[in-house]
């Protein structure tokens, strides 16, 4: 069902690239800052970072968190996201010295390191690996949880792990795919399977509408 799903969708979405980020580093800021907020205020906090000169491992470490609270205001919770920014930065430069360092250790490994940090959940550690580090790390998100239910795959309720472990059981384990896919269920939800009045008629796994 999983692979029929992923083909269908794949005929409205063809595959590019789809999580912005000029470097491993700026995208895994990234997944902090977007923890409860719109993307659009992300990418001004993003904005903020390059034009201050910040985005750079050592430099955010380095930021005093009342200034870096002020760069990453429009992404919304400022002092909380300073803090869980921190601690991910902290992280990566003790265990590893850069960003780019974390892509020789062991996916599985890498994941419960990062799970350890605080301000890191499973859908934040997931878009590290999968977006930030290619790792093939499935990313379970709300909108992940709507369309399988809204299809009768599986319940809107069941636990991450198990709907990770769902679709790395049967869809090959390639990051490219991975990412695509979950994109695929982004755009779907932003566009069509709405969380409120969904728009079932014009959807793409509704009807075989015309390509988007």
């Amino acid at each position: 069902m999983l692979n029929k799903l992923y083909h269908d969708l794949l005929a409205f979405y063809p595959m590019k690239p789809w999580w912005p980020g000029d470097s491993a580093l700026e995208t895994a800021v990234g997944t902090i800052l977007t923890q409860n907020t719109s993307w659009k205020g992300v990418l001004k906090s993003i904005e903020n970072l390059k034009n201050a000169g910040k985005l750079d491992l050592d430099a955010l470490h380095e930021t005093p968190d009342e200034q870096l609270a002020e760069l990453i205001r429009p992404s919304g919770y400022a002092n909380l996201k300073t803090r869980r920014l921190k601690n991910l930065l902290r992280f990566i430069k003790t265990r590893y010295g850069t960003v780019d360092a974390m892509r020789t250790a062991p996916k599985d490994r890498l994941r419960e390191e990062l799970l350890s940090v605080n301000g890191v959940g499973r859908e934040t550690a997931d878009s590290i690996l999968l977006y930030g580090l290619e790792k093939p790390s499935f990313v379970v998100d709300a909108y992940t949880r709507r369309v399988l239910a809204r299809h009768g795959i599986l319940p809107e309720k069941t636990p991450y792990d198990e709907i990770q472990a769902t679709f790395e059981r049967t869809i090959p384990r390639d990051a490219a795919i991975y990412a695509h896919y979950h994109a695929m269920f982004v755009e779907l939800c932003k566009a069509f399977c709405l969380k409120n009045h969904p728009k079932c008629e014009e959807c793409p796994l509704g009807k075989q509408r015309k390509k988007i």
